[in-house]
């Protein structure tokens, strides 16, 4: 059930479209179901009198005390809530309408029950799903009702009528979310052929543009390569104080551009809160970026996602440890998949664009990390769109399925740790981030995980069980479900087999790729551990890619440096954070 409230200065004219025939969805059978006394004119159940007529006496009637206080009443006198279930909704009776209209006057403080000076109002039905509550704001002793958080009062009595009633129940905000189009720029949007409001398309660019942007210039620069208007607001003394964007061609009746403030598209886009997000910048953004390091047959974006992965687990390891610290880490969360949905291959795309537009409402929230430090995880954002954009194939599909994999853990740990403080709408945007990117990482990872399933099976019957053996007992060490007679470890066997073959000790490895992180939450153990293990022993992503070099004899992987006796021990960078598996949080 959702309340819309507006304000407004014309009584009559907003009933006359409240009865009139309506202009985008047809009003049928307009008539009260509810008023101040129970006894208002009805103009569309009074056929014994002209109805416009009663029309009028009707608006005469609700702007008495607004007539009567004169210059004492408020310019914006009429208050307008609509008032709409869900479609999938049983469809209210008139009688239950008026318990909803009656409920809200008293919940604003525009009617009280049992306060004979309440204000004037009345609820019109002109659909069977939603109903128009139209009061003037002038009460019996001509004064003004209190009304302070009129919205948010609204909001919270429509959630207790749902669970009284059996309604769909909407998840609570915290009015930390981003404001919605008007109903006049949707309509805009249609008539002109958008596929969105300009509102909605202005945000995301705004986001893109501030993803790993290491300066206030750089962001306005990027701002002005994306093709929008940009105009800077200056106070006396030249400082800038806040910016606003407009699209090309997006114009009012005076032809002139529509200007929306960093601030009206999202609460932590104005000028002051990405300042604040800059300050906490990459570390050094006159270099050229770091995260490109690796196999120098990589290509940048490869190299780039690898090591966007690494710094994704950490951040998911930092929001299992339940610190409100962490809350920094869900803005640069956001801006990985910012930058991943910007430089995606076209198959994924689609798929990781959605999950960054669902994870921004994830981002923000009234928890505020007062020693946030975001430079590593923004400074791989940047690294991503230095790289470029990958191609989708070969080393950079698979690492794209790799970074992607991490980053549903990500968006699942981001959902506990909403759900763990009340943050419904955020832990429900996390959730639907997660969902899109397991559709993107299936794209992304069918071809490279076919391929080592390939690799697995050919493997010599004594080799493949030895391993088999290992991830049997790897797994049912941590309570994890393991069948080693499943096709599902053809591709884990083949890493291992392919990391010993590089001097590492699978046994060893392999409980390092656990003790990581948590892997309850993941659809997929088996592909949790290969990308893991193929990350942390700096195995082409593709394994078709080792395939190829060998076949040319040139540019083998070397064997890690610090190898003794055919065993490698962790470098720092890998070596797992204290909170691991072995103190789980709950299954989400």
């Amino acid at each position: 059930m959702v309340p819309k409230i507006r304000r407004g200065s014309r009584t009559y004219g907003l009933l006359v479209y409240l009865y009139g025939p309506g202009k985008r969805d047809e009003h049928v059978d307009a008539h009260l179901v509810g008023s101040w006394d129970g006894f208002a004119p009805d103009p569309g159940r009074d056929p014994s009198r002209d109805p416009k007529a009663t029309l009028a006496r009707l608006a005469a009637a609700l702007d008495l005390r607004v007539k009567q206080a004169g210059e004492a009443a408020p310019a914006q006198h009429v208050w307008h809530c609509s008032v709409r279930t869900d479609p999938g909704d049983r469809p209210l009776t008139d009688a239950e309408w008026n318990t909803v209209a009656r409920r809200l006057v008293q919940t604003v403080n525009l009617a009280p029950d049992s306060d004979p000076d309440g204000c004037r109002w009345v609820a019109v039905r002109h659909a069977d799903d939603h109903i128009h509550i139209v009061a003037t704001m002038v009460r019996g002793d001509l004064r003004r009702p209190r009304m302070n958080y009129d919205f948010k009062k609204a909001q919270a009595e429509c959630r207790r009528i749902e669970k009284e009633w059996g309604l769909r129940q909407l998840k609570p905000g915290d009015g930390t979310g981003a404001k919605a189009p008007t109903s006049a720029e949707r309509f805009k949007a249609e008539r002109t052929g958008r596929p969105e409001a300009p509102r909605e398309t202005l945000r995301e660019a705004v986001r893109h543009a501030l993803t790993g942007a290491a300066t206030e210039e750089e962001f306005f620069t990027r701002l002005r390569e994306a093709g929008l208007r940009v105009k800077i607001r200056n106070a006396p003394s030249g400082d800038a104080i806040g910016y606003n964007v407009a699209l090309p061609g997006d114009r009012n009746r005076d032809r002139k551009p529509i200007w929306f403030p960093g601030s009206k598209l999202a609460p932590d886009l104005s000028l002051p809160k990405i300042r604040l997000r800059l300050a906490n910048s990459i570390a050094d953004p006159t270099k050229p970026s770091t995260l490109t390091s690796g196999n120098p047959d990589w290509s940048p974006p490869a190299r780039a996602r690898r090591s966007a992965t690494g710094t994704a687990e950490r951040a998911a390891i930092l929001l299992d440890s339940d610190d409100d610290e962490a809350a920094a880490q869900l803005v640069g969360v956001g801006e990985l998949l910012d930058a991943v949905a910007q430089t995606s291959p076209a198959a994924t795309r689609a798929e990781v664009s959605a999950a960054a537009r669902a994870f921004e409402r994830a981002t923000r929230s009234h928890v505020r990390a007062e020693r946030a430090d975001t430079r590593a995880i923004r400074s791989a954002a940047r690294g991503i769109i230095q790289a470029g954009s990958a191609l989708g194939r070969g080393e950079d599909g698979g690492t794209t399925a790799m970074l992607v994999s991490t980053l549903i853990l990500a968006a699942l740990a981001a959902a506990r740790w909403h759900s763990a403080r009340g943050h419904a709408q955020q832990a429900h945007a996390s959730r639907q981030a997660a969902a899109h990117l397991r559709a993107a990482y299936r794209q992304a990872a069918a071809t490279p995980m076919q391929a080592l399933r390939d690799q697995g099976r050919a493997l010599p019957q004594a080799e493949r069980r030895t391993h088999e053996a290992t991830i049997r007992v790897a797994l049912s060490a941590e309570g994890l479900r393991a069948d080693s007679t499943s096709t599902k470890t053809d591709a884990l066997a083949a890493t291992l087999a392919q990391a010993e073959e590089a001097g590492h000790d699978p046994k060893a490895l392999l409980q390092q790729a656990i003790d990581m992180r948590e892997l309850d939450t993941a659809e997929d153990v088996n592909d949790v551990l290969v990308w893991r293990l193929r990350r942390l022993a700096h195995l082409p992503a593709h394994p078709g890619e080792a395939t190829r070099r060998r076949q040319a004899g040139t540019n083998q992987p070397k064997p890690p440096a610090n190898r003794t006796n055919n065993r490698t021990a962790p470098t720092a960078a890998d070596r797992p954070a204290a909170s691991t598996s072995r103190n789980r949080p709950p299954r989400c």
